[in-house]
């Protein structure tokens, strides 16, 4: 019966849209199911550089390991209200968001108590979509009244309970992919945990597209690496690629986006351009 009861639910959300692709709110997952790809370090960046372009944007930081939160500067002890009230639905989403130091850019934080709803959420009716439903009051707003213009949602680096909700309450995924031989091998089982997700969860599911990181110009692997992945993917590729650069390993343990730790090294440039790319396609897409 219970296996039953769960096709039907996902059958139901398979040909359920979002209800608010119209509005004016965009949901963002970044995912990657590899470690170490500069995931959360491309969250907190593109989060700050659309916030340094006008946009209004909240970071959902959704890894119980909470880098995103430390690197936005919120303390352990600032995250008495985060992720883990959200998803078990023990507190709205507004209860959750908190300023940063960056003008336009609000968090929910992360907590270490995060990694227990993995397990907790197993019993719950709609457990892939608890961050949907939270997120909805503020994407349904529409039209030109949303709360933001950005939500990015830094996902936990496996396909557990946690990055299933993030998938499943997205309109798009973008994919920080590190160029090296293994996350070639990476991306072939993302790309097909994204179809599992549109055909289960979220048929709006769309790849947003693929952002190389870490690129070293000094290796010869790294221009292999771009070089395959913009022949397989294509367009889905963006132009900017994110550079290895000490300034952007530096900036996290001072609580800083690298825009703000050191606005004029290559990698607060390569994240400015990359967030003036993501809009320009947002913009492509919507003219369709």
């Amino acid at each position: 019966m219970m296996a039953e009861n769960t096709a039907k639910t996902h059958s139901t959300a398979a040909t359920t849209p979002l209800g608010w692709q119209g509005g004016k709110t965009r949901i963002i997952a970044i995912a990657n199911q590899k470690g170490g790809v500069g995931k959360t370090t491309t969250a907190i960046n593109l989060a700050t550089a659309l916030a340094a372009i006008k946009k209004k944007v909240l970071l959902i930081d959704l890894d119980p390991q909470g880098n995103a939160s430390t690197g936005l500067g919120v303390s352990r002890e600032a995250r008495t209200r985060n992720t883990y009230h959200v998803v078990m639905e023990q507190i709205t989403l507004a209860e959750a968001i908190q300023p940063t130091d960056i003008p336009g850019l609000d968090i929910v934080p992360s907590g270490m108590d995060l990694s227990g709803a993995e397990i907790e959420l197993v019993d719950v009716e709609g457990r892939e979509f608890s961050l949907r439903r939270a997120l909805a009051p503020v994407a349904d707003a529409g039209g030109e009244n949303g709360l933001y213009d950005y939500v990015l949602i830094d996902s936990p680096p496996a396909l557990g309970l946690l990055t299933i909700n993030a998938l499943a309450a997205a309109q798009a995924v973008l994919v920080p992919l590190q160029c090296e031989f293994f996350a070639l091998e990476g991306i072939s089982h993302l790309m097909k945990s994204i179809e599992r997700i549109r055909n289960g969860f979220n048929p709006d599911l769309e790849l947003q597209g693929i952002v190389l990181t870490m690129f070293d110009k000094r290796n010869n692997l790294s221009d292999q690496v771009a070089s395959d992945v913009r022949e397989f993917f294509g367009d889905k590729v963006y132009n900017t690629v994110i550079p290895r650069n000490v300034r952007i390993s530096e900036a996290p343990s001072y609580g800083r986006p690298v825009l703000v730790y050191d606005l004029a090294c290559a990698g607060s440039q390569a994240y400015l351009h990359l967030a003036g790319e993501v809009i320009r396609r947002e913009r492509k897409e919507q003219a369709k």
